[in-house]
């Protein structure tokens, strides 16, 4: 799921501390947010926007295309409902520890609607140049700059990190896409590879994942079809089996999950393996020399 500059954006949960941090952030790189949602403040003016009771009262007056969730995580269930109710057909899903049960009904009635959620526990998403929603830093010109490496990570700090990196290499990205890093989410790492590799800005892909799910080894199969290129950085490489580490998604289940088992599908599927994300500069180099 890739946010363009042109689609308008509504924020739930918009009159909160980081709703209206971020609102603010939103606005001032050009992302178009035309409205906001808090039932307790219907009728006001928050970040400069009108604040609505619901989304569906928003999509009457201030239609919009995106919403991005400021909720906390048991109402959650309820405000995606609403969006999706509402006729939205992407929604970016910031929260996490929500309900897993509450996470599977939303996505199912998204899938239901034809709507796409990115998230559950997503950093959010960035257009380089054009907009963006989330909290991520795309106001940083030496994290985030206009140019065709798209990036898809389960961690907003790797993905960040990743960035840099590239930016200091003297490379741009044409997306960035949070999946998120609870065990059950709306966009895989497949299905944000797909995205990438049909965006006709996107020359080259680095992908960013982690030990536990199987999303990586998924993602390897549909790599190994695509004319672009593809580098991968794998966390969790010296983690101690059995053991949870940071994401809720990074859970190893007997063989599958683990370290070797990814970087083993990656490396078959013709994907470049990074060690540490400060090769990501020479590996993108070197994959568009």
């Amino acid at each position: 799921m890739i946010i363009r500059g042109n689609e308008r954006v509504l924020v739930q949960g918009i009159t909160g501390k980081q709703g209206t941090f971020w609102t603010e952030r939103m606005r001032e790189y050009g992302t178009r947010v035309v409205g906001g949602v808090n039932p307790k403040k219907a009728g006001t003016e928050h970040c400069a926007v009108p604040v609505f009771a619901s989304a569906r009262d928003a999509m009457a007056e201030a239609p919009f295309d995106v919403s991005v969730l400021f909720i906390p995580p048991l109402g959650c269930k309820a405000a995606a409902l609403d969006a999706i109710e509402a006729g939205c057909k992407k929604l970016v899903m910031l929260t996490e520890h929500i309900p897993v049960h509450d996470v599977m009904y939303f996505l199912a009635a998204a899938k239901e609607a034809g709507a796409r959620i990115l998230g559950p526990n997503t950093a959010g998403q960035v257009t380089p140049g054009e907009c963006f929603a989330g909290f991520m830093p795309a106001f940083e010109a030496d994290i985030f700059t206009p140019g065709r490496v798209g990036v898809l990570s389960r961690s907003g700090s790797l993905g960040t990190l990743i960035c840099l990196n590239l930016v200091q290499a003297g490379f741009g990205e044409s997306a960035f896409i949070g999946i998120g890093g609870d065990p059950v989410i709306g966009t895989t790492t497949r299905d944000a590879l797909e995205a990438l590799d049909a965006d006709a800005r996107t020359d080259a892909v680095v992908m960013v994942g982690e030990i536990g799910g199987a999303m990586e080894e998924d993602a390897a199969a549909y790599a190994a079809t695509m004319s672009k290129p593809v580098a991968a950085f794998i966390a969790g490489r010296a983690s101690p089996p059995g053991k949870k580490m940071g994401h809720a998604g990074a859970i190893v289940m007997g063989d599958r999950g683990t370290y070797a088992s990814k970087r083993s599908a990656l490396e078959a599927a013709g994907v470049n393996v990074l060690d540490t994300p400060s090769h990501v500069g020479a590996a993108v180099s070197e994959m568009l020399a």
